[in-house]
C-alpha cells in the first residue's frame, strides 16, 4: 500500500527542496518515542538507501524503509495552517490511538 501527499504538502516539499539546494524528496519514518510509543520522523533524502522504498505522489518523492512502511502504509501526508501554526499533518489510517500532545501514536 502506497504512502501519498496532498497537493499542499508537494507544494511545500519542492518549496523546501528548491530552497535547500538539493534533494531527491522526502524521506518518512516511525520510531520509538513519547508516552503512546511511537512518532513520527522527517528528514530530507539527498539519496535513497538499497532497501529504500519509494513512492511518487503529485509530483515529490516520498522514501520509506521497510520497517517503518508497516506502521505508514495507506498514509496521506498533508501541510495545514491552522491560526497562526502550521506543518506537516499524517492522516495515517493505521493509528489506533494518540496521546494527548499529539506527538506519538499507537498501532
Amino acid at each position: 500500500m502506497s504512502v501519498t501527499v496532498t497537493q499542499s504538502a508537494a507544494n511545500r516539499i519542492s518549496s523546501f527542496i528548491e530552497k535547500r539546494g538539493k534533494g531527491i524528496g522526502l524521506r518518512l519514518a516511525v520510531k520509538t518515542s513519547g508516552c503512546s510509543g511511537l512518532a513520527y520522523a522527517i528528514e530530507f533524502a539527498d539519496t535513497a538507501e538499497q532497501d529504500d522504498l519509494l513512492f511518487e505522489s503529485c509530483g515529490v518523492t516520498i522514501l520509506i524503509d521497510p520497517k517503518s512502511h508497516a506502521f505508514l502504509a495507506g498514509t496521506e501526508l498533508d501541510f495545514v495552517r491552522e491560526g497562526l501554526n502550521e506543518g506537516f499533518k499524517f492522516n495515517n489510517p493505521n493509528v489506533k490511538d494518540q496521546c494527548g500532545c499529539g506527538e506519538s501514536f499507537k498501532v
